[in-house]
């Protein structure tokens, strides 16, 4: 690699300045055509940190004209080519980890030590994978007529518009870019309006080795900049992760576009714990399950929790317990465990729903953890982790996602019961069932409505676990070989006269 290439900036204050203002487009930082920006805050103390870039529908169409003229050249590259770029550029991503990290838990309040260096290396992973996964775009030979030769090719879409959401911005942005740039499409890319910069830096990074205009990124708010890459007569595929309502708004958009969409949406997911089941590891599994380490900011989160009655009081005190000595603070702290809420709106949200559960009859409020005791955080988004027992799976706290370190304890007595109320719910991303009992586990598995069952465990998204819901919580699948040839490719069949 060459001697100019970016150095790792440690520094997350400094880097967020030097990011202020800035969007990506055809390989350099550049500010909005408009020149307007918007303040980015650290969620942990209020402090201002930067500006991001206020792009526009004028911003967007210099993206998605720079991506349309860079995809004839890159759809022209050979797979392993391209695949090679982007394996170049998971390696120089691992150089820049701890620099992500640093970045990302300075601007979405997520603890360095159990998220965000987490989310850096994942990120940097999953281009990894998919790197090697070019020689895989494959056609087939078809037996439709004697004297005929008849085959079919996949082909890239074109430029694909993403739009990403502020939990896991690196991870997600990853699970959008690498498929559909080593299927040969070109990419525009919207932050979310909290987390501007990380990926904003992760993009200058790897524009260093990917030629100009391949990989896009722009910042702005929903309707002026968000809508018009969706709308756009260029874009000819979306991908999107958030909430189920703009979900539907851009679903809308792109059926009158006659244009293929990945919706990767909310989620109550459901976790079974039979009377039978390991305890220690089924406590263990609610704590990563539920993401506190997260804040509960995850559409995975295991905000259901149904145990049955032989163990529920002891689960409830272990699960407790576990979380009371997890410890809260800043978010840069290697001893941090839980950080803060990522906005205001949020935290006025988590905590309106904290006050529903309060005022429902029958239903006990255990808080856990502490919150900090450090005065600059005294302005911190923070919010105690909250488990709720006695709660009936009616509640609203119980049937709407709250986002937020917020779980419900639902006691029950038999199997049948168990997965009936599991699916009820519009929601359909996650779901888990931990018991000893292999049959019961394998019937589960076929009955419970998500897109990812897990039996004795609750991993996170990650490279090559093909990930995506069904019912209100998405269409597709992402992570997985199979989303890059179902959703960032398109098949041509071709039909040779040999006679």
């Amino acid at each position: 690699m060459s001697d100019n290439r970016l150095s790792p900036v440690l520094d997350p204050h400094a880097l967020a300045k030097e990011l202020s203002g800035k969007l990506l487009i055809d390989g350099a930082l550049v500010p909005a055509a408009s020149g307007k920006a918007f303040p980015i805050h650290n969620p942990a103390t209020g402090e201002r940190i930067g500006e991001a870039a206020e792009g526009d529908a004028a911003d967007v169409d210099k993206a998605v004209q720079s991506a349309t003229k860079a995809q004839k050249a890159w759809a022209k590259v050979a797979p392993r080519e391209r695949g090679k770029l982007i394996g170049d550029c998971a390696r120089l991503l691992q150089d820049h980890i701890e620099e992500l990290a640093r970045l990302i838990a300075l601007e979405s309040g997520k603890a360095i030590r159990t998220e965000s260096r987490v989310e850096a290396g994942v990120f940097a992973d999953v281009f990894q994978f998919y790197s090697g996964l070019g020689s895989e775009i494959k056609g087939e030979t078809v037996p439709f007529k004697p004297g005929m030769l008849t085959l079919t090719q996949r082909e890239p879409i074109g430029v694909v518009g993403a739009i990403i959401p502020w939990n896991v911005p690196l991870l997600l942005m990853a699970l959008k870019v690498a498929p559909a740039l080593v299927a040969g499409n070109t990419i525009v890319v919207k932050s979310a309006e909290e987390t501007p910069f990380t990926v904003l830096r992760a993009a200058q990074i790897m524009n260093q080795i990917l030629p100009p205009g391949i990989f896009n990124l722009i910042s702005g708010d929903g309707p002026t900049c968000g809508a018009p890459l969706v709308s756009h007569k260029d874009v000819r595929k979306v991908t999107f992760t958030g909430s189920v309502e703009t979900g539907k708004i851009i679903a809308r958009t792109a059926a009158e576009k006659l244009i293929p969409v990945t919706l990767e949406l909310g989620g109550k997911s459901p976790m079974i714990v039979m009377g039978d089941a390991d305890l220690d590891k089924a406590v263990d599994g609610a704590v990563v399950g539920m993401r506190f380490t997260r804040q509960g900011q995850s559409c995975t989160a295991a905000s259901r929790i149904f145990v049955q009655d032989a163990i529920h009081d002891e689960f409830v005190k272990r699960l407790k317990g576990k979380v009371d000595a997890m410890t809260m603070g800043d978010p840069l702290d290697e001893a941090t465990d839980i950080g803060c809420i990522i906005s205001q709106q949020q935290f006025d949200k988590v905590r309106s729903y904290i006050k529903i559960g309060e005022q429902s009859a029958g239903v006990t409020t255990l808080r856990c953890s502490a919150m900090p005791s450090d005065g600059k955080l005294s302005r911190g988004l923070f919010v105690q982790p909250v488990i709720f027992t006695g709660v009936s799976n009616d509640n609203r706290v119980a049937r709407e996602e709250i986002f937020g370190p917020v779980t419900c304890i639902i006691r029950f007595t038999d199997y049948e019961e168990a997965i009936q109320q599991a699916n009820d719910t519009e929601y359909g991303l996650s779901a888990t069932i931990w018991t000893k009992d292999l049959k019961l586990a394998m019937d589960a598995t076929q009955r419970l409505e998500a897109g990812v069952v897990q039996v004795n465990q609750n991993l996170v998204v990650q490279a090559n676990m093909s990930y995506g819901g069904i019912k209100s919580s998405g269409l597709g699948k992402e992570a997985s070989l199979e989303s890059m040839l179902e959703h960032f490719t398109q098949k041509k069949t071709i039909i040779i006269n040999l006679g």
